[in-house]
């Protein structure tokens, strides 16, 4: 007896481009844990969404960059397809009100089309380092950029990796951190990073700055996504990869 076909399930109506945050203690959520609890909270929220087809439909979220565990972030995004029309405004506030706190929705538009991925090349991070000063971070970060590769080691999925952290760096700097009281020393330090493969993570240049020049932090250092988005190269600025979508939302009046 021949298997009976599954459903196939109707397009989307509408795909919504969303921008979330990472904070406090949600900084240390894993990216299953997220996906999990963003599930839930679509369906608290009773969200109409389209789903895929197939014999296991699951609903139309399509996740892009995704900061690893630890870090928090001002910048993570995602998008979902809808099965009926739902102004943005609203799903902002239902999903908003369904997340823990630290899971926090910053911005929702509708999707103009395009792949959202293709749009995040660079991201911009801090990185707060307890116990070190300015002056010992910029002399380690000057043999970082005079040196022609900084080998480092990670171990990924497939294995132990080596791989080149300095050729991914458009920008490294570093000043004081201000909120540091005048008996402690902590410096933070600044970086817009391509993204590639592998992907060069803001500890690969720690630990580049480790063995190329001896820098190490007292306690855990605390990083932080600020942006991610289309890369100037020339400015070593991260944009907005939502500006396409705003503009057109906003030319079509919605």
């Amino acid at each position: 007896m021949a298997r009976q076909q599954p459903e196939q399930q109707a397009p989307p109506v509408l795909k919504l481009r969303i921008r979330y945050a990472k904070r406090g203690r949600l900084r240390f959520t894993s990216h299953r844990d997220f996906s999990r609890a963003f599930e839930r909270a679509l369906f608290r929220a009773a969200i109409p969404m389209a789903y895929s087809s197939g014999f296991n439909p699951h609903p139309r979220i399509s996740y892009a960059g995704a900061a690893s565990t630890g870090s928090a972030s001002e910048a993570e995004y995602l998008e979902i397809g809808l099965a009926q029309l739902v102004t943005p405004a609203e799903v902002h506030q239902l999903l908003d009100e369904s997340l823990p706190p630290g899971l926090d929705i910053i911005e929702v538009v509708p999707s103009a089309g395009g792949a959202l991925a293709d749009r995040l090349e660079a991201s911009h991070w801090q990185i707060k380092l307890p116990g070190v000063s300015v002056d010992e971070l910029n002399t380690a970060i000057s043999a970082f950029l005079a040196a022609d590769e900084v080998p480092v080691e990670r171990m990924t999925k497939r294995g132990m990796r080596r791989f080149d952290s300095r050729a991914a760096v458009v920008r490294l700097s570093g000043f004081a951190d201000v909120a540091t009281s005048s008996d402690q020393t902590c410096a933070i330090l600044d970086m817009v990073l391509r993204h590639g493969s592998p992907s060069v993570r803001p500890d690969d240049i720690l630990a580049g700055l480790r063995e190329i020049a001896g820098l190490n932090a007292e306690v855990a250092p605390v990083q932080q996504r600020l942006a991610q988005g289309p890369l100037d190269p020339e400015a070593g600025t991260v944009g907005d990869p939502l500006s396409p979508d705003r503009d057109a939302a906003a030319t079509n009046g919605r």
